[in-house]
């Protein structure tokens, strides 16, 4: 509610004002300070400094000049803003790794990708605008732009720049502002450009066509963008979305001959430093063990070259760079957010082909605007010409009339019907300018502007020949300025992952040597003869496993589970090592009956009642000191060493009375855990006086041998050997060969140690 306090003041509701109050400064902070403009792809303050440093003649062809005058005429003239924000612009401007193509051209420290803000300051700094200023600039005094008054009112201002480039893309911006923000990654000149003459020559062209032209976002720092071509086209066609850049490597040889991987680009805003620092820390932290060094050995000709010192010339290259993806900045995600103002004064988000059309449209009023004013200039020019020969052809009288009368200007304009411009050329000539070339000069002029002012005249009338126009400057435009594509669209990437534990291990052969009583150890290599090493006082060796320091090792116990120990977390064989039972929560009474590695694929568990089944290794590891319940055990009855393998034939069981029974693997039912079924018929009376049991089981292949043990002797069958012992499951077998049928101790293809 409003109420009038007295005759000067006006009170209003302080929600009201409040409101007002923050909507204006939201507009300020949208159009005045954080968005770019679609025309000119600029800020208002990179705008203003570009303006200031061209009124002051600080061209790039002109010598560079400190910094603090640049920045002093622009906050004193046009941003009354700080000069630190004001110099911060100005210098992000000229960072070749900020700006695709920058538009200050900087002497002296103007900051390094490993600290961008480490730039000196501005009484140390030279500058000049770049070589590409000149697309921004050439046009200005063209009539081609309205001027505002500036922030006291005593000087003008261009309200924006007479862009012959779509510099919104080729530069990219980023800003938050109030409710919005803007996050636009640069382009390639030559990509954009030939997307606007496409869409001039026919402006249907879809998205998909603008797109064989426009690969993608091209970085200053270069390096690899990982995005499929429909993830692209989503992003172009909403105008919003995420990329991922990544860094550009190869492998070198070293000085000593070993491998290194040099990281020649990183991706746009890493930090080399930073980087550097990441990857060091995984090298001290032992996460990195591949590595032995990294150094940087970035110079002038190369201004990055990281390099990784491998300790082997084996290691994956590629998967390692994935781990760095992962865990470092040599990955980034970018976000893309093309907001910009446009021709409407109007924040949007924008498509691409909506945001090259719309450009578009300025630039062709841009060039409307500096044909009317080439027009203009022609048609008082013309003027001009005309009185001046309308001179040359009454010399005399025009020489009598300026000698003789007291006002020479009315008397020549009323004699001669001249407008005042036409008198006034007429008096300011010299005298050497009356002679007859000069005459025939003015009609030359006269003829060339005539000419011009018609062609220019027909491309204003006709879209066409305007559209013609504009293609071909900005033909000339790629031709000048257009350069070569830095970032490379890869669209077959894989995704970054980093390293597991498992894979940072080194891949050694390792020997697992499991005792009787439960004593595990690992020894180094595959050729140790485990039974020979020393063993604690009343034990002795049991059975080894070849394993590696990657894998895991399980062992089977009495009770039916299985525990699982990564082999890299077992003690050295260099002493008796240590006992399962601390490791894991298991009773007095349960002991380990054999081990297998977690590579193995299957794995045939049996017991000495011929029970059994074949088990997948991946679903019976444990995760808990508990184990995991595997094998459904009767009181009375005990597992037999479990048999490991990847492939076979046939599975032969043998009791210790010596009878052997051959069956085809596909008859053993898989399960992961249970019971199981029967496999050998071993008789319950025999079984329960403790005359007879089940003590060995393998699986065999058609090129194995296999092994029968019995009281230090081995007996060696080939596989053509056992066809006398096929049967079915569940069946007694066939006794083997006299002197094999009492006392037999186990099974296996592997002869003896």
């Amino acid at each position: 509610m409003v109420d009038t306090l007295d005759n000067d003041f006006e009170g209003i509701s302080l929600l009201e004002y409040t409101e007002r109050a923050y909507l204006d400064y939201s507009m300020y902070v949208i159009n005045d300070r954080a968005l770019p403009f679609i025309g000119d792809g600029l800020k208002p303050v990179q705008r203003r400094i570009i303006y200031a440093m061209s009124q002051l003649g600080i061209n790039f062809q002109a010598k560079h000049v400190k910094s603090a005058r640049t920045v002093g005429d622009v906050t004193g003239k046009f941003h009354p803003h700080g000069e630190v924000a004001c110099y911060e612009s100005m210098v992000h401007m000229a960072q070749w790794f900020s700006f695709r193509y920058p538009l200050v051209d900087g002497q002296g420290n103007w900051g390094a990708p490993d600290d961008p803000k480490s730039f000196a300051a501005q009484r140390y700094t030279e500058s000049r605008l770049s070589r590409w200023t000149p697309l921004l600039l050439s046009e200005l005094g063209q009539g081609t732009v309205d001027y505002v008054p500036n922030f006291d009112g005593t000087l003008d201002e261009p309200i924006w720049l007479p862009a012959k480039a779509p510099f919104f893309l080729l530069n990219g911006a980023s800003g938050i502002a109030v409710g919005m923000a803007t996050d636009i990654l640069p382009h390639n000149l030559t990509e954009v450009v030939q997307a606007c003459v496409a869409l001039l020559e026919r402006k249907s062209t879809s998205l998909d066509e603008l797109l064989t032209i426009v690969q993608g976002p091209d970085l200053p720092t270069g390096g690899v963008i990982t995005a499929t071509a429909d993830e692209i086209r989503q992003i172009y066609e909403s105008g919003n979305g995420t990329l991922r850049g990544r860094a550009k490597y190869v492998d070198e040889k070293g000085l000593d001959g070993g491998k290194e991987v040099v990281i020649t680009e990183l991706p746009y805003q890493s930090s080399p430093a930073k980087i550097l620092e990441q990857i060091a820390g995984q090298i001290v932290a032992k996460k990195l063990p591949m590595v032995i060094d990294v150094r940087d050995e970035s110079d002038y000709e190369n201004p990055t070259r990281l390099v990784l010192v491998l300790r082997s010339n084996r290691i994956d290259i590629d998967r390692l760079m994935l781990h760095l993806f992962a865990t470092t900045d040599l990955e980034r995600t970018y976000r893309f957010n093309l907001n910009v103002i446009g021709l409407d004064r109007k924040p949007k988000v924008k498509p691409l082909r909506n945001a090259l059309l719309e450009w578009l449209d300025f630039r062709r009023d841009t060039v409307r605007r500096r044909i009317e004013h080439r027009l203009e200039y022609i048609k008082r020019r013309l003027h001009i010409l005309d009185g001046m020969l309308i001179a040359f052809s009454n010399l005399d009288e025009v020489i009598r009339i300026i000698r003789e009368e007291d006002e020479p200007k009315q008397v020549l304009m009323s004699r001669f019907e001249l407008s005042s411009e036409q008198a006034d050329a007429i008096l300011d000539l010299r005298l050497r300018q009356l002679a007859k070339l000069e005459e025939e000069k003015l009609q030359q002029d006269r003829q060339e502007l005539s000419s011009e002012q018609e062609d220019l005249s027909r491309i204003l009338n006709s879209r066409r020949r305007m559209n013609t126009l504009i293609k071909n400057e900005l033909t000339e435009i790629a031709e000048e300025y257009g350069d070569d594509r830095r970032t490379e669209i890869v669209e077959a990437a894989l995704a970054s992952s980093a390293y597991s534990v498992e894979d940072l291990e080194t891949n050694e052969p390792m020997t697992v040597v499991l005792s009787q009583k439960g004593w595990v150890r690992g020894a180094k290599g595959h050729d140790l003869d485990a039974a020979t090493l020393p063993y604690r006082a009343g034990d002795e060796y049991l059975t080894h496993v070849h394993s590696r320091t990657n894998l895991i090792c399980n062992f089977l116990a009495t009770n039916g589970r299985v525990y699982s120990v990564p082999v890299r977390d077992l003690p050295s064989a260099r002493g008796q090592g240590e006992p399962l039972s601390g490791r894991f929560n298991i009773d007095a009474e349960t002991q380990f009956v054999g081990a297998f590695n977690s590579d193995a694929g299957k794995v045939l568990l049996t017991s000495q009642k011929g029970i059994g089944f074949v088990a997948e290794v991946e679903s019976i590891l444990a995760t808990t000191r508990n184990g995991k319940v595997v094998m459904n055990l009767e009181t009375d009855n005990t597992p037999l060493m479990p048999v490991a393998f990847k492939e076979g034939a046939v599975v032969a069981f043998v009791s210790s009375k010596g009878h052997l029974l051959v069956i085809d693997l596909g008859d053993v039912p898989e399960q992961n855990r249970g019971r199981g079924v029967n496999l050998m018929n071993i008789p319950k009376a025999a079984f329960s006086a403790g005359e007879e049991a089940m003590v060995g089981a393998a699986v065999v292949g058609e090129n194995d041998r296999l092994y029968v043990d019995y009281d230090g002797r081995q007996l060696t069958l080939r596989f053509r050997d056992l066809e006398p012992y096929r049967g079915k499951r569940a069946q007694r077998g066939k006794a083997l060969p006299r002197g094999w049928r009492n006392g037999i101790t186990g099974l296996s293809i592997e002869p003896r140690t």
